[in-house]
């Protein structure tokens, strides 16, 4: 029967897709009415279905392959907030071969200079008006400073704006895409890399890691089983699309016929009403973004809809969401593990797993094409269950292309195709789970010993009165010393001196902190994936704090 599905999968009877653009159009064929997006941010929330999502895409990239020239191979950046455009452009790319560079609507002249400097795309598409930012000046400095070749450069929802000075044209939307006829030759390449994600480089660069167009759908297809998407399911895309924690749970909820319920900034009130509103059923996203709206929830809000979730744990309240959401509403939200090169929500924790399992960072596979291996720090040999070492991932989910930026460093990937991701964890008896530990350079040499900074985190955050924690080494008159950095539940006055008291009772010598330092919030630096804690001004701080002794 048309549109019959299986239980969370593709529509009966028809091929699994190999291709974004045939994922999209299973849907489409056989329940083209079904939302398959739903923009937040509007008086009257936006709604595209499935059936005209799939004909935005096939005119959008006619109008990419023939007003703008757009051929195989070509990068286009495109930045952008979580529009319905912005997965319009992922698809329409796609079926022409091309590759979209994400970029984060914070990205300021400096970073977009760097990041035409390395992907070179042959045009830029930005919001004409959003937040009130000046994205026409920022992209203006950006290319005075790079020796790239000029973009063309096209405008979202202009809003009045126009700026001949880089060559602005518009995105046709409505009854101007309208006049634009379907794609009917893709040239869409499943090997192709579809999209590249900005990650962290090492000699102060970005470099961009690139995912092909077929390893996109698998990771899409592992997340839904993983998270149990199923068609009808909504789920809360309120992390940016430019980056993976963001972008891999949208595509995976499309795979599942799923609706996913864009929030182009986060209005803690608004998101907690659309999620009653709109029935989500699924949430991803770091414990800022999800202990915040833990937080602003009041009984008034029914939430009883949750039901699958994920979490990083940033900031230390990982647990503490993962309590809240099964006690209030009865979902299982699970720690995660992820990168931009290895793709995010690599691994997760089964949600059957009791709650204090759920709550740490890592997980399980989620699918057979994903390979580890966590090998000791000093030894290089295989680490024994229960012993930390340096986690190494191999798979469809690792960057098929990295761009770097001349003098930079090229991806830590060996010739057997294992990369290496930097992270410290600690493997189970299980040889697709593992535990999630910390950067491998929270792990600190003090007095000889090897400490890992994470368990120290771990242990300050059994104290009643502490809320948060990260805990940093420095140096000092060539001395390395742990320092912590604290912030204490609002109704509590404990002291530093009476939490280092609290360490060195439990813990031994050399793992207590030289200082405890007591702050209201602990600094944050955003990125693609979330507001995370900025290591390199507590570090700083750190050493002011030795110096002083």
């Amino acid at each position: 029967m048309a549109g019959a599905r299986a239980r969370g999968g593709y529509p009966q009877g028809l091929p699994q897709p190999t291709s974004l653009l045939e994922v999209l159009a299973a849907h489409a064929a056989a329940t083209p009415d079904r939302p398959a997006i739903i923009e937040s941010g509007h008086a009257a929330p936006a709604s595209v279905t499935y059936g005209a999502l799939n004909d935005a895409v096939l005119r959008t990239a006619t109008w990419l392959r023939t007003a703008r020239g757009v051929r195989p191979g070509d990068h286009v950046a495109v930045w952008l907030p979580n529009w319905s455009e912005s997965l319009t452009l992922q698809f329409a790319l796609a079926a022409l071969g091309a590759a979209v560079v994400s970029v984060h609507t914070r990205y300021r002249a400096y970073e977009m200079a760097n990041l035409v400097e390395i992907a070179r795309p042959c045009g830029i598409i930005m919001p004409g008006d959003f937040l009130g930012i000046d994205f026409a000046g920022v992209l203006r400095a950006a290319l005075e400073s790079s020796s790239a070749p000029a973009p063309w450069v096209a405008l979202v929802r202009p809003g009045g704006v126009a700026d001949t000075d880089i060559g602005v044209s518009t995105l046709p939307v409505g009854p101007a895409l309208a006049r634009y006829p379907r794609l009917d030759q893709p040239t869409e390449d499943p090997s192709a890399v579809a999209t590249y994600f900005a990650t962290s480089g090492s000699t102060g660069y970005a470099k961009l890691a690139g995912h092909s167009n077929a390893a996109i759908v698998q990771h899409s297809s592992a997340i839904r089983r993983a998270f149990d998407m199923r068609p009808g399911d909504v789920f809360l895309s309120a992390l940016p699309l430019a980056g993976v924690f963001g972008f891999n749970p949208t595509m995976a909820m499309l795979a599942g016929g799923g609706t996913c319920l864009l929030e182009p900034t986060l209005d803690v009130e608004r998101t907690l009403a659309d999620m009653s509103r709109f029935g989500v059923t699924h949430v991803v996203g770091g414990d800022d973004l999800l202990g915040r709206l833990m937080d602003a929830w009041h009984p008034g809000l029914d939430l009883s809809s949750l039901r699958r979730g994920g979490i990083a744990d940033f900031a230390g309240r990982a647990g503490a969401v993962v309590e809240w959401a099964a006690r209030t509403c009865g979902a299982a939200v699970s720690g995660v593990y992820g990168s931009s090169e290895a793709f995010a929500l690599m691994a997760l924790w089964p949600p059957d797993e009791p709650i204090e399992s759920r709550r740490r960072p890592g997980g399980r596979l989620v699918s057979p094409g994903i390979e580890l291996r966590i090998l000791d720090v000093d030894s290089g040999q295989s680490s024994a269950p229960g012993q930390p070492g340096v986690l190494q991932v191999r798979g469809y989910n690792v960057a098929d292309r990295f761009l770097v930026r001349a003098g930079a460093s090229g991806p830590a990937v060996d010739p057997d195709g294992w990369l290496d991701t930097g992270d410290l964890a600690m493997a189970t008896v299980r040889p697709d789970e593992f535990e999630y530990l910390g950067r491998q350079g929270d792990i600190t040499r003090v007095r000889g010993f090897l400490v890992d900074l994470a368990e120290i985190e771990r242990f300050l955050l059994t104290h009643p009165d502490v809320a948060a924690v990260k805990v940093v080494g420095a140096r000092a008159d060539a001395v390395t010393s742990i320092v912590a950095f604290v912030v204490t539940e609002p109704t509590r006055a404990v002291t530093s001196d009476e939490l280092v008291a609290f360490c060195r009772a439990q813990l031994a010598a050399f793992k207590v902190p030289a200082r405890v330092a007591i702050l209201d919030e602990l600094p944050r630096v955003a990125s693609a994936n979330g507001l995370k804690i900025a290591i390199a001004a507590l570090r700083e701080q750190a050493g002011a704090l030795l110096a002083e002794g």
